[in-house]
C-alpha cells in the first residue's frame, strides 16, 4: 500500500498547481491559446508602440518630439514582440504543463483510487455472496462448496480479488511516479525564471541600444537650451565657437544698440527680458521685433554671461585675476593679465575675446551711450567673473566688484593689445553686423610685452592712464541695474 501521506501531498500538489496556474495565466497580457499574430494586435504594447508611430507620423522628423517617438515606438514594438515570444514560451513550458499536472495527471490517479474502492467493494460484495452461498449448503466453511452455482461464485470472487490487485499495483506505481517526478514537476518553477531571465536580457539589450540613438539625436539637436548650461557643452552641441546668445546679441546690439544713452545699465521690461531669453533658449530670435527694444538684448546678454555655471574668465584663473589686478605697475600689471588671458582655455578664450571686442567697439561711442570702459566694467564686470564662494552683495561691492572693475575695464581699453587682430563678429551670418575695425588711439598706444624699458616708458606717457571706479559709482550703477 502507498502511503497515507503521499496521498495527502497528491492533494496539496493539486491545489498548488491549480492556484499557480490560474495566477500565472492572469499575469499573462496577451490573448492565451492564440498565435502571435492575434496576441499581438491585442497587447498593450503594441498599442503603444502603433500611437507612438502616429504621433512621430503627425509630428515628423524635423521636430526633436517627432523624431523621440519614432524611436521609442520602434523600440515598443521590439519590446511587443520579445512579450509574445516570451509569454508563448512561457505557456508551453511552464502554464501547460501545469494545466496537465493540476487537471489530468494527478485527477487520473484520483480516479483510480476511486476505482480501486470500487473494486475493493466489488470484491468484497463478491465474498460474501460466496460464503452465504457456503453456508446455505450446509458444508463447513473451510470446505470448498459444490454445485455450479458456488463455483461460479467462487470464481467471480477471484476475477473481483485479482482486478483489485492489478488496480492496486497500478496505482501504487502511479502514485511512486508521481513522488519520483516532483523533480521535473519543480523544473516547471526553474524553466519560469530562467525564460523571464531571458526576456529580461533580451528587453534591457534592446533598450540600451536604442538609449545611444535617443541620446545622439537629442545631443544632435540643435534647439537647446543654452542658458545655465557650461559653455563648452553648449558649444558641442551646437557645433559653434561662440555661444549663439553671445553672438545673437551682440550683432543685434551692433545694429540698433550702440548709441542707445546707459546700454548694459538701464533695466529692461522684465517681460521682454524673459520672452527674449527663451527665444535665445530655441535658437530663433526676431530682429526685427528686439531691435526697437536694445535693453532687453542687452539684458540679455547679461543673464547669459551671469547664469554660466562658471564665468567666462573661470574659477580656476580667478585669483591670478585678481593679483594681477593689485600689481601697482602698469606695465606689469597689464602683462600680468595678458598671461591670465592666455591660459583661459580655447572656448573660453574665444568668447571672452569676442564679448570685448564688441565692449571695446560700443565704447567707441561712449560720447552718444555714456558708456565708458569704467562704466561698462562696472555694470558687466561682476557677469565675466566672480569668486566660487560669494559672499552677501555688499561686501562683493566694495572689494571684490571693484577689483573686477580693474580687470575688465583696462580688457576694454587696449583690447586690441590683449585680442590682437581684426574680429567678424557675424559668424554664421544670420545678422548683418559690420566687421570690427580699430579705431580707438588707445589701443595703438598700448605698449608691447617686448619693448625695452625706454620704448615703454615713451608710449606710457602717450597714453591715457586707467580710470578708476569709486564705491560711490559702483553702487549707483548696481542700483540702477538691478
Amino acid at each position: 500500500m502507498v502511503p497515507p501521506q503521499v496521498e495527502k501531498r497528491l492533494e496539496l500538489v493539486k491545489q498548488v498547481s491549480h492556484s499557480t496556474h490560474k495566477k500565472l495565466t492572469a499575469c499573462l497580457q496577451g490573448q492565451q491559446g492564440v498565435d502571435a499574430d492575434k496576441r499581438s494586435k491585442k497587447l498593450p504594447l503594441t498599442t503603444l508602440a502603433q500611437c507612438l508611430m502616429e504621433g512621430s507620423a503627425v509630428l515628423g522628423d524635423d521636430s526633436l518630439l517627432g523624431k523621440m517617438l519614432r524611436l521609442c515606438g520602434e523600440a515598443e514594438d521590439k519590446l511587443a514582440q520579445e512579450l509574445i515570444h516570451f509569454e508563448l514560451q512561457v505557456e508551453r513550458d511552464v502554464i501547460e504543463p501545469l494545466f496537465v499536472l493540476a487537471e489530468v495527471e494527478i485527477p487520473n490517479i484520483q480516479k483510480q483510487r476511486k476505482h480501486l474502492a470500487k473494486l475493493v467493494l466489488d470484491m468484497d460484495s463478491s465474498r460474501t455472496r460466496w460464503q452465504q452461498s457456503m453456508k446455505s449448503s450446509g458444508l463447513a466453511s473451510n470446505l470448498q462448496p459444490s454445485g455450479a452455482k458456488a463455483d461460479a461464485l467462487r470464481e467471480e470472487m477471484e476475477e473481483a480479488a485479482n482486478r483489485v490487485e492489478i488496480c492496486r499495483d497500478q496505482l501504487s506505481a502511479d502514485m511512486y511516479n508521481f513522488v519520483a517526478k516532483e523533480v521535473d514537476y519543480a523544473n516547471y518553477f526553474q524553466t519560469l525564471i530562467e525564460v523571464q531571465a531571458e526576456y529580461h536580457r533580451k528587453s534591457l539589450a534592446l533598450l540600451q541600444n536604442v538609449l545611444p540613438q535617443i541620446k545622439a539625436q537629442q545631443e544632435a539637436w540643435m534647439e537647446k537650451p543654452s542658458f545655465g548650461k557650461p559653455l563648452e557643452e553648449h558649444l558641442a552641441v551646437s557645433g559653434r565657437e561662440i555661444a549663439f546668445p553671445v553672438e545673437a546679441c551682440v550683432t543685434m546690439l551692433l545694429e540698433c544698440g550702440m548709441q542707445e544713452e546707459g546700454l548694459f545699465r538701464v533695466a529692461p521690461s522684465a517681460s521682454k527680458l524673459k520672452k527674449l531669453k527663451a527665444a535665445l533658449d530655441c535658437c530663433v530670435v526676431d530682429v526685427q521685433e528686439y531691435s526697437a527694444d536694445p535693453h532687453a538684448i542687452a539684458g540679455a546678454l547679461k543673464s547669459y554671461l551671469r547664469e554660466l555655471p562658471e564665468p567666462l574668465m573661470t574659477f580656476e584663473l580667478y585669483e591670478e585675476w585678481i593679483q594681477a589686478s593689485n600689481i601697482p605697475e602698469q606695465e606689469k600689471r597689464l602683462q600680468a593679465l595678458w598671461n591670465a588671458c592666455e591660459k583661459l582655455p580655447k572656448a573660453n578664450y574665444n568668447n571672452i575675446r569676442y564679448v570685448i571686442k564688441f565692449l571695446a567697439k560700443l565704447t567707441e561711442y561712449q560720447d552718444m551711450n555714456k558708456m565708458t570702459p569704467s562704466n561698462v566694467a562696472i555694470v558687466l564686470g561682476p557677469n565675466l567673473l566672480w569668486p566660487q564662494a560669494e559672499g552677501n552683495m555688499t561686501e562683493m561691492m566694495t572689494t571684490v566688484s571693484l577689483q573686477i572693475v580693474g580687470i575688465i575695464e583696462p580688457l576694454i581699453q587696449h583690447a586690441d593689445w590683449f585680442f590682437p587682430g581684426d574680429i567678424e563678429f557675424n559668424v554664421t551670418g544670420n545678422y548683418g553686423s559690420p566687421m570690427h575695425v580699430n579705431h580707438n588711439a588707445n589701443y595703438s598706444s598700448m605698449p608691447s610685452p617686448d619693448m625695452d624699458h625706454a620704448d615703454r616708458r615713451q608710449h606710457d606717457q602717450a597714453r591715457r592712464p586707467l580710470s578708476v571706479a569709486t564705491d560711490n559709482m559702483m553702487l549707483e550703477f548696481y542700483k540702477k541695474d538691478g
